[in-house]
């Protein structure tokens, strides 16, 4: 049995969760059985996410639908579930699918302009014709503004399919294009009993940068008006309230309609009767027909109305940071509808249109039509860098890893999360923020670290421990790094439509500000697995904010950091001014690994998309040689010999294969992750080789390499964790610890000792403390006490070794200094001794070390 806990509010209209299990602890097939905290039966849905080797459960997830939340919850395998009182239902017929949730039923058609052809709540048809629109230019908005055609299409669904069926949650997937480009998926999650519906709309970028601009994107919907104009509502949120307006308003007028009139439709509740004075001069009041709350920045929105088009818009007094929340409808019902991380994610726009009609219009924008245009070329002309030659001259004064083309968008995508839900009357203000609240923070339910940590998934890491001084020091410097890149990602704004989620790779401390302007300092794309590092301090701690910035994270670097379309499809960018300008296009960046703990932990669908984009990893290797220009031989991609190397390159094939073995049962991922690994076994050098040689249609490395290569990032982008969980599941692959092992224990070994072993003493030795956690799993995995002695003394600081450079390990106190003055827009707090790579290398060497030999640092 599991016990379950909120990771921070409850969630009352459905929730989808993830719960790990040992290896052998739950059977193929089991079922499994939930109750409350007063040990009620609660309806649960579930399905298996992974397995074990043994074929035994390793992830399940989990759904219930919606109802009063319980403070905690009990999940018990073996047991049959309770059915739900009212469950979701899928039926088709005649290209129609019909979908209820027992509260409210959606239409949809199998193909057409649609998402949803209507939405009702009982006998009543709440919406109709729920779709997506697009604005596309062919030229950027000028500078000075000025009028600029625009092309207006909508979305058309090709292609649906039912992913779950219920009996308490129910997903349809709808994919098409934004008119003739700009293909979509979105995904409709339907639970028992729930009155809203969450979608999830993800795009990618096909267009050509210099010919297309995109001008507006959003998800519309009309909205049924039945109710008299004085008791129809409109609700809009702010940064804390709710703009509350009736499209035909009572309150202020010279004469008074009477207090329980004016309190009722402040509340928004039926009107009544009211005073004659006001009664018949009602068609002498203005009714208003079009709202828009439009949230430019991180920093403002502005607020407008107007009573018909042709007529001058009104302002209303405006706000910082809307919730990204609305209501359109009346006394009998409307559409709640929103955005989540609204102005997160700016520039972003809610819509109400025609609401003094009897069809009104509410429209989610994704990207404001008053915005500029959305403006992907390139940021600079090449300055003349045509050859191999000139870029790496390049890379040597701005670390930018340029190339002609290369700066490419074609084929990043972006998701956004929406929701649409049928009321039956206008809500409340309490309820209208609890509905806001629930869409910016979904409820999530998970299993305590100490449960997770019993399960063994995720390879090396450990409670927080504060035993000991110094155990403590590394714990609140582990706090202390997290809360800054909080801290930095609001006086920064790292928020926007390509931006949120992200982080900068290193500080300008001249400027006091990141190197957001600079060549490949800029923004960070997975540079030294931050993703990690971020998700392991989620598993120790269980912290819900923890958690919400490695979720943004995923988010963003699996979407718009990566490649889903065109030639590069399958790889990532490494970091530069913009998230897909670099040259190098590598599977490091893609990497399955950052992406399995949201997967597993949340069962989201769409993370399960981006890793099964990776379900044959290796032919990316196909497309671009990521040494092509520092190469000394003649070596071009040969599907019979790809050269693939065994540290970041072999560490992304291995997350991805394991990932689609332990997900899908893939034989053939199976086949290559074990083969691969008795290769790296076999190899006279083993990891020590750098580099081997792939043939694609066998899967198998030549083993007849023998040399020795070593790179700094060989082990900084997932491959110690990758290799930790492969060792632990105990796959009987002969010689792949050893040759680990050996890696680990040479990295940061003394010349000499290199050269005994290795035949050579091994150069390009660098990131001194990131590798400390290699020398400490292999003193861990032999019981080697003076080798552990030797992994912290990296860890914490070696004086006399010139290539411990991370400048964490040499700032005494960790603390932040106030700037003020001229030199900064405004006053903030900095660090200026922490870069992106710091923070990643302190972080994973941190939490790696304390599970692995922390008893040798208490001793210390």
């Amino acid at each position: 049995m599991t016990a379950l806990r909120w990771l921070d509010r409850p969630g009352e209209q459905g929730v989808t969760w993830g719960v790990p299990w040992p290896r052998g602890a739950v059977e193929p097939g089991a079922p499994f059985a939930l109750t409350d905290a007063d040990g009620r039966e609660v309806p649960v849905q579930s399905w298996v996410t992974a397995t074990w080797p043994d074929g035994s459960i390793k992830w399940s997830a989990h759904a219930i639908g919606a109802g009063p939340a319980s403070q905690d919850y009990r999940l018990e395998p073996g047991r049959e579930p309770a059915a739900p009182a009212t469950p979701v239902t899928v039926t088709r017929e005649g290209g129609v699918l019909t979908v209820g949730t027992g509260v409210v039923t959606w239409t949809i058609e199998e193909a057409g302009g649609t998402l949803a052809r209507s939405i009702s709540r009982g006998s009543r048809e709440i919406a109709k014709v729920v779709r997506l629109v697009s604005l596309r230019q062919s030229e950027p908005t000028p500078d000075e503004g000025g009028p600029v055609a625009r092309e207006q299409a909508t979305g058309v669904v090709e292609r649906v399919t039912v992913e779950q069926d219920g009996p308490v949650r129910a997903v349809v997937r709808l994919e098409g294009r934004h008119g003739d480009w700009l293909p979509f998926t979105v995904r409709l999650y339907f639970y028992a009993g729930a009155e809203d519906v969450r979608i999830m709309h993800t795009f990618v970028w096909d267009g050509d940068p210099e010919r297309h601009f995109l001008a507006g994107l959003g998800l519309r919907a009309d909205v049924v008006m039945h109710d008299e104009l004085h008791d129809r509502h409109i609700r809009l949120a702010g940064a804390e309230g709710f703009l509350t307006e009736a499209v035909r308003g009572l309150t202020g007028l010279r004469r008074d309609p009477g207090e329980s009139v004016r309190h009722a439709q402040v509340a928004g509740r039926p009107c009544g009767e009211m005073d004659p004075e006001v009664a018949n001069r009602l068609h002498l009041i203005p009714a208003w027909n079009d709202y828009t709350l439009d949230q430019s920045s991180a920093d403002g929105f502005t607020l407008r109305k107007r009573t018909a088009e042709g007529h001058a818009w009104v302002t209303i007094p405006a706000g910082t940071r809307s919730a990204g929340y609305g209501y359109l409808g009346g006394v009998s019902g409307g559409l709640g509808f929103g955005l989540r991380d609204f102005w997160r994610l700016h520039p972003t726009r809610l819509d109400v249109r025609n609401a003094a009609t009897g069809l009104a219009t509410a429209t989610v924008w994704l990207w404001s039509p008053s915005a500029p245009a959305m403006d992907l070329r390139f940021y600079h002309d090449g300055m003349g860098q045509d050859t191999f030659a000139e870029q790496l001259e390049g890379l040597e004064i701005t670390y930018e890893d340029y190339e002609p083309g290369f700066g490419d968008p074609y084929g990043i995508a972006r998701t956004h999360e929406l929701t649409l839900r049928a009321l039956d009357a206008t809500p409340p203000s309490e309820d209208l923020a609890a509905y806001a609240a629930a869409m910016n923070q979904p409820g999530l339910l998970a299993a305590s670290p100490e449960r997770i940590k019993q399960a063994g998934v995720f390879g090396v890491w450990e409670l927080p421990d504060r035993s000991t001084p110094a155990h403590a020091e590394i714990e609140d410097r582990l706090d202390f790094l997290f809360d800054l890149y909080v801290l930095e990602r609001e006086q920064r704004r790292w928020y926007g439509f390509w931006d949120y989620g992200d982080v900068m790779h290193t500080y300008d401390d001249d400027r006091h500000t990141w190197r957001y302007d600079i060549g490949g300092y800029a923004w960070d794309n997975s540079e030294l697995s931050p993703d990690l590092w971020l998700w392991l301090q989620f598993l120790r701690t269980g912290r819900s904010d923890v958690f919400r910035f490695a979720e943004a994270m995923t988010r963003h670097t699996g979407e718009v950091d990566v490649y889903h379309l065109g030639r590069w499809k399958g790889l990532g960018s490494r970091h530069n001014v913009q998230h897909w300008g670099c040259s190098c296009k590598q599977l490091r960046i893609s990497n399955a690994a950052y992406r399995r703990f949201h997967y597993y932990l949340t069962a989201d669908e769409r993370t399960g998309d981006l890793m099964d984009e990776l379900s044959v990893p290796e032919e990316t290797f196909t497309v671009i040689d990521p040494l092509r220009k520092v190469r000394q031989d003649v070596y071009t991609p040969d599907p019979a010999a790809l050269s693939v190397g065994l540290g970041t390159d072999w560490g992304s094939l291995a997350a991805a294969w394991l990932t689609r073995w332990e997900r899908h049962g893939d034989e053939r991922a199976r086949d290559r992750l074990l083969g691969t690994m008795a290769d790296i076994g076999a190899l006279p050098q083993g990891f020590l080789t750098g580099e081997a040689r792939l043939n694609l249609e066998t899967g198998r490395f030549d083993t007849s390499t023998d040399r020795i290569s070593v790179s700094h990032l060989s082990s900084l982008f997932g491959l110690p964790e990758i290799c930790a969980e492969l060792i632990a599941l105990r796959l009987d692959v002969p010689g792949f610890e050893r040759a680990w092992l050996d890696y680990c224990r040479l990295y940061l070994a003394t010349p000499e000792q290199q050269e005994a072993e290795a035949g050579q003493r091994l150069s390009g030795i660098s990131l001194i403390q990131a590798h400390s956690r290699l020398t400490a799993y292999a003193a861990a995995r032999i019981g080697d006490a003076e080798l552990a002695a030797w992994a912290w003394r990296k860890f914490a600081l070696d004086e006399g070794d010139q290539l411990n450079k991370n400048r964490l390990q040499r700032q005494g106190k960790w603390e932040l200094m106030l700037v003020d003055g001229p030199e900064v827009l405004s006053p903030l707090r900095e660090a200026p001794f922490v870069s992106t790579n710091d923070a990643a290398q302190y972080g994973l060497a941190a939490i790696h070390n304390l599970a692995l030999i922390g008893e040798h640092l208490a001793e210390r």
